[in-house]
């Protein structure tokens, strides 16, 4: 299904070929001036560059060879040589209906299939998100959606972060709070004879008991801090994560607790945000990897000794800055971060081979992700070009830094959430919105409402700039946000519900009006959005055509009546036109990972 866009540019190419020059010149874009022209090409120009001739001569003969071509208009030259295009109003109603009988309202699949890998959120055992992991959360899911969308097999992978040295510190300092939990961890070496899945089970509802994640929140960072300055405290913190790696029974059993009301909070958020994950894969299931996989990398000549520790050197001749080594075994023995990255690579080899794997993490990673990369690459885990870090910048406060408290401290996601569902609230009362809602329905609308608030304020910015916050106009039913998003598709959910109760009928599509022509155009360009947003990882290119959408419909309604158009096929036809709006606005908002109320 060939969009305007693409019709027009094999038209105009096929002109250029006519003259004898090559037709990649008959290439159109959107006119930058559209009371002008819908289209415009600038192949002319550059042919009279390269021909030593007058551009408008050239761009006077292309105009000409396409003035009797049925799907244009209007086509003249302006300036120095610029075509510009003006669509007749009968390609637009074909289109327009061509759209209006397409589920998928104009959005085309890849034409060859990928299977792709998005690693995002990264959230961590015994912490409670915070503002921090927004953004990754966000982006990746748009992302997977995206790729989705377009046809690609996709898992998405929260990449949880449950091993290492953070763990033992957790075990250290519940032991030390807890003499029950000290004595569950120096008891049980082994699982004992006899113990069973209804003995486990129990062990589990008495650290129910003990354990609440806000004990650990609260526990990891007096931990943290007292390893720092403590050698004793840090030795046994780092005993334990041995013991904890090496399989002691009692061990793992609290370490699984730590796991479990992790996810469950983490879920709860999650799902809150309307994000969700195929794969909850951790550090912790590529841990039987990493001893087979250090002995091949030695194998392949891959480790080099370096002061005591094990590297893999990935700098390479046409470096221009220096590339660091991947720290594979330090200097006590122990596998390392980028090591746990590099079995990873190698396991999702395993289980899923991939075509393309997503790490959507903070732009402030891309040096680590560059050496993992190309160790990855030098062992034989990936190809060229199959790794990609999808870096994104930080969500600030008004002051221009890392948003935060009031008090300076860590903003939770979960009081986010709540704050932008709290300012939902009031601004739907203000605007005199849900009101016939029941209670529960008015929460959900609020909800929803919030979660668009955040979603939107993010993913309208491209993902490499960091932008600064503000609740207070991010939340507005007005502008480019997420709240005015939703209203819009409400009002046409309103509309057809309106048109039902009247008996008014949807049929085909017709062309008169220019808020019709405006309309019909921002809805021909939903396939290169996507199509754009896809080649670039970048959400923000289908949130701006939502929002365009959105401010289109919108002059659309006030300029052309629906329910009480002149005739029966004017109604029909515009009912068709609200219908397809709709339909291509809901598309949009679901792969930014909203959902719009029936009724606010």
């Amino acid at each position: 299904m060939s969009d305007l866009k693409s019709g027009l540019g094999e038209a105009v190419g096929a002109a250029f070929a006519g003259l004898g020059l090559a037709p990649e010149l008959g290439r159109v874009t959107v006119s930058d001036r559209p009371d002008l022209a819908d289209f415009q090409c600038n192949g002319a120009l550059a042919a009279a560059k390269a021909l030593k001739r007058n551009p408008r001569e050239i761009a006077q003969a292309v105009a000409d060879s396409l003035a009797s071509n049925p799907s244009i208009a209007e086509v003249g030259v302006a300036g120095p040589g610029f075509i510009n295009l003006r669509v007749s109003a009968a390609a637009l109603a074909e289109r327009a209906n061509t759209l209006s009988n397409d589920p998928r309202a104009g959005a085309a699949e890849v034409a060859a299939p990928r299977r792709v890998l998005v690693d995002y959120a990264g959230p961590n055992v015994a912490k409670e998100m915070h503002v921090g992991h927004l953004r990754a959360s966000i982006i990746g899911e748009a992302i997977k959606r995206i790729y989705r969308f377009r046809g690609d097999e996709v898992l998405g992978d929260a990449h949880f972060g449950d091993w290492g040295f953070q763990m033992g510190l957790l075990l250290t300092a519940c032991a030390d709070t807890d003499p029950a939990i000290e004595a569950l961890l120096s008891r049980l070496e082994v699982r004992p004879v006899g113990f069973s899945q209804s003995d486990e089970d129990a062990v589990d509802a008495e650290l129910d008991t003990r354990i609440a994640l806000e004990d650990l929140d609260r526990l990891y960072p007096a931990a943290a801090a007292q390893a720092k300055v403590d050698p004793d405290y840090r030795d046994r913190a780092r005993r334990a994560t041995a013991e904890l790696q090496a399989g002691r029974f009692g061990h793992r059993l609290v370490w699984r607790h730590f796991a479990r009301i992790t996810r469950v909070a983490l879920e709860r958020d999650f799902h809150a945000l309307g994000i969700d994950f195929d794969l909850w894969r951790g550090e912790s299931d590529v841990d039987d990897l990493i001893g087979p996989m250090v002995e091949e990398l030695q194998e392949k000549g891959l480790l080099v000794d370096d002061q005591g520790a094990r590297i893999i050197r990935v700098a390479r001749e046409a470096d221009r800055r220096e590339v660091p080594p991947l720290l594979v075994v330090s200097s006590e023995g122990s596998a390392m971060y980028g090591t746990t990255d590099l079995a990873t690579i190698l396991d999702r080899r395993r289980f899923f081979d991939p075509d393309l794997v997503l790490y959507v993490v903070d732009q402030r990673q891309a040096d680590h992700f560059e050496t993992v990369f190309r160790a990855a690459c030098l062992a034989g885990y990936a190809r060229e070009g199959e790794l990609e870090h999808i870096g994104f910048g930080t969500m600030n406060g008004p002051d221009g830094k890392p948003f935060k408290t009031r008090e300076g401290g860590v903003l939770k996601l979960r009081d986010l959430i709540d704050m932008a569902r709290g300012k939902a609230s009031e601004r739907l009362l203000e605007a005199g919105l849900g009101a016939e809602l029941e209670p529960e329905a008015f929460e959900d609308t609020a909800l929803k409402v919030g979660v668009a608030t955040l979603k939107f304020a993010d993913l309208i910015n491209f993902r490499g700039t960091s932008y600064v916050f503000d609740l207070e106009r991010f939340s507005s039913f007005e502008g480019k946000t997420g709240p005015y998003l939703l209203y819009q598709a409400v009002r046409v959910k309103s509309l057809l519900r309106k048109a039902q109760s009247d008996g008014v009928a949807a049929g085909p599509i017709v062309v008169g009006e220019d808020a019709e022509r405006e309309l019909i155009l921002l809805l021909d360009g939903f396939d290169h959005a996507l199509a754009e947003a896809y080649d670039k990882r970048s959400p923000n290119l289908v949130a701006d055509h939502a929002f365009r959408l959105a401010q289109g419909f919108s002059r659309f309604y006030a300029a052309c009546p629906v329910l009480v158009a002149d005739t029966k096929e004017l109604r029909a036809s515009r009912l068709s036109l609200a219908q397809l709006s709709l339909r291509q606005l809901e598309l949009c908002l679901d792969l930014l990972g909203l959902a719009a109320p029936d009724r606010m």
